[in-house]
């Protein structure tokens, strides 16, 4: 196992936090120094927060850690593709580098929608690494929202 692999195997399992909450299944952790520094999950329903991102929970707690809101030495890890307000945290918080699990087609910006990670205007650019455990990200996406469908189906009757 890689180490992209193995902390991208903790995003995971941050997702799987959210999911027992019946939130969407993402997760992210940061690293810094080779050491995870913060982990977030998905809370919006939860929290009843547009901002409870599983992103924008990780960079909170980072900022607090290293006492500064600049993470220009940490590296992010989250099993979907950052939408517009987590890609622009990431960019606001000077994160030099993002891994991501699963791209998602219909609200992703890095790359998916929009590259709002590597937007030459910005003062600030990330490199960006896909698809690691790409196949276990997506598969947890699928199935979340396969049965959500099952579950409001039933309701239905």
């Amino acid at each position: 196992m890689t180490e992209n692999e193995g902390f991208m195997k903790e995003a995971i399992r941050q997702a799987k936090k959210a999911e027992k909450l019946n939130e969407v299944p993402i997760g992210c952790v940061i690293v810094y120094d080779g050491k995870i520094i913060a982990r977030g999950y998905n809370r919006r329903n939860t929290d009843k927060s547009t901002l409870a991102h599983a992103e924008i929970i990780a960079i909170k707690r980072a900022s607090k850690v290293i006492k500064d809101w600049r993470l220009e030495d940490c590296t992010l890890y989250v099993t979907l593709e950052p939408c517009q307000m987590c890609a622009g945290a990431i960019v606001q918080a000077r994160i030099p580098k993002v891994v991501i699990g699963t791209m998602n087609s219909k609200a992703g910006c890095a790359g998916s929608v929009i590259n709002v990670l590597q937007m030459k205007e910005f003062n600030h650019q990330v490199d960006i690494c896909k698809g690691v455990l790409a196949d276990e990200c997506k598969e947890m996406m699928q199935n979340f929202f396969r049965n959500l469908r099952e579950k409001k189906k039933m309701e239905n009757y």
